[in-house]
């Protein structure tokens, strides 16, 4: 869901941005070391604990076999990703390591994780993996010297949502455009992976024609035929047959992926152009991270 947290966890392990995550949402969970292991988590959803100690985010963290690591709720956001190096030991399904739950394939065993499972990280380990855990086993700490400052990468305003106005978006008055961009948006309860429900200001359309099924992806939004606006997330359809009133700019999706209920954001537009400068500056800056990181080491 939130790409951008994900890439940032396996950064900090050594790891490439695709590297296999576990997602977790929300908190109230544990998990046990059976092994001297090195990890790093990002994301607003929880924060780790051990022995009543708050690990740091964004950063490699060294934990001592038999640890055991509690995820903590946070106000914060809903969404946490936890990386070990080389990443976790998945098999390739059409090119993806992820879960696609509601078809019940890929991930581990195609479904959520429950009590009792045992992962393991991957042992094909890359050159800068290595580099990162040889500096571990030569000293006695638990944190890495350096961490990554997310606020540099990140939109710096968590509650506003940019979009770019979608190819149906003159099928709706110009009230309804009005609103849109200038009222806030609650989501609410029935929000899942396909699609975040937004509850707020309804959209009254002046078209009547119908949609044929059209193109749709992770960050369109659609409009139901009740005038509410449905934000299509990861696991969204490839088609849909609602009127799309808007597309979210990739560099802000992960601040939906974070949204849930009861929390409010706003959308503000901007233009196609902007929205790619935005999303080409954010993976300069993950390069160069990535680059920073290799450095160091």
């Amino acid at each position: 869901m939130d790409t951008l947290s994900a890439r940032i966890a396996n950064l900090a392990v050594g790891n490439s941005d695709t590297e296999a995550v576990i997602e977790f949402t929300y908190g109230n969970a544990s998990f046990k070391c059976d092994t001297d292991i090195l990890l790093s988590y990002c994301g607003n959803g929880a924060t780790l604990q051990s022995h009543n100690e708050k690990l740091p985010a964004a950063r490699a963290i060294f934990l001592k076999a038999g640890t055991i690591v509690n995820l903590k709720n946070t106000t914060s956001g809903a969404r946490t990703y936890l990386a070990v190096p080389g990443g976790w030991d998945l098999p390739l399904v059409l090119n993806s390591r992820s879960t696609y739950t509601p078809a019940g394939f890929g991930g581990y065993e195609g479904r959520a994780l429950k009590v009792n499972d045992w992962l393991s990280g991957s042992k094909k380990l890359s050159k800068t993996n290595i580099q990162l855990l040889n500096d571990f086993k030569n000293s006695n700490k638990s944190y890495a010297r350096w961490g990554i400052y997310e606020d540099l990468i990140r939109a710096k305003n968590q509650k506003v949502v940019r979009i770019i106005l979608g190819g149906e978006s003159n099928w709706f008055d110009e009230t309804s455009i009005v609103d849109l961009l200038s009222k806030t948006y609650t989501i609410d309860l029935k929000s899942n992976r396909m699609g975040i429900y937004l509850k707020g200001s309804k959209l009254k359309r002046v078209q009547s024609t119908e949609l044929l099924s059209t193109a749709v992806c992770p960050g369109t939004i659609q409009v139901n035929g009740d005038g509410e606006m449905i934000l299509l997330m990861a696991d969204c359809q490839t088609t849909g047959g609602y009127p799309r009133i808007a597309q979210v700019a990739l560099v802000d999706l992960p601040i939906c992926a974070q949204l849930k209920p009861g929390d409010e954001i706003l959308f503000e537009e901007i233009s196609p152009l902007a929205a790619e400068k935005l999303y080409l500056k954010q993976e300069r800056d993950l390069a160069k991270l990535a680059l920073a990181i290799e450095m160091i080491l």
